[in-house]
C-alpha cells in the first residue's frame, strides 16, 4: 500500500518544484532517483551544467543498480563536457563504453559521443576507432548510422583550394 501511495505522489509531481519536493521527501527511493534524473535532464537541456552534474550524481546514487543508474552516469558524463570538464567527461564515457556490464544502448551511445567529440576535435583516427567500437558493441544500433556518417565526414579529404589564376605578363616594349 505504501508503494502504491508513493507511486501516486510521484505521478502527481508534475512541476520542477514538486519533483524537488518529492525527491527530498523520499531520499534513496528509486522514484526519488527518477525525479532527480528528470530534473537533471531539464538542467542539462537548459545549459545549466553545474546543476545537471549535481542532479545526475544524486540520481545515480539513488538509482544504484537500476538500469536508469547507467542513464544517469551517461548524463553526468555529458554534463561534465557541457560544463567544460572535457577530460572528466570523456573518461566517464570511455568507462561506460568499455564496461560489459553496462547495457548495450548506454555503451553504444557513449562510443558515439566519443566519436562525435573526436570529430569536432579533428581527430579522424579516433572517430574511426570509436565507430569500430559501436560496430563491435551493437551493429544493429540506431547510433551506428550516425557514427558511420561522422566517420565518412572525418575521413574525407580536405577540399583543395582552386588553383590561383596564372599571372599575366605583358611584354615590356
Amino acid at each position: 500500500q505504501k508503494e502504491v501511495e508513493l507511486g501516486r505522489d510521484y505521478a502527481a509531481a508534475t512541476t520542477p518544484d514538486q519533483l524537488k519536493a518529492f525527491a527530498a521527501a523520499h531520499p534513496g527511493h528509486v522514484l526519488a532517483g527518477i525525479a532527480r534524473l528528470r530534473l537533471a535532464d531539464d538542467d542539462y537541456a537548459a545549459g545549466r551544467s553545474t546543476e545537471a552534474i549535481y542532479g545526475y550524481e544524486d540520481a545515480a546514487a539513488a538509482l544504484k543498480s537500476s538500469p536508469l543508474a547507467s542513464r544517469a552516469r551517461l548524463g553526468l558524463a555529458m554534463a561534465k563536457i557541457q560544463g567544460g570538464k572535457n577530460a572528466d567527461g570523456e573518461d566517464a564515457l570511455k568507462q561506460l563504453m568499455s564496461d560489459p556490464s553496462e547495457a548495450k544502448a548506454i555503451r553504444v551511445e557513449a562510443a558515439y559521443q566519443l566519436a562525435s567529440l573526436a570529430n569536432a576535435a579533428g581527430k579522424p583516427d579516433d572517430v574511426k576507432k570509436y565507430s569500430e567500437q559501436v560496430m563491435q558493441i551493437d551493429a544493429t544500433s540506431p547510433w551506428l548510422q550516425r557514427t558511420l556518417m561522422l566517420r565518412a565526414t572525418s575521413m574525407a579529404p580536405a577540399s583543395t583550394p582552386a588553383p590561383a589564376a596564372p599571372a599575366i605578363t605583358f611584354p615590356v616594349t
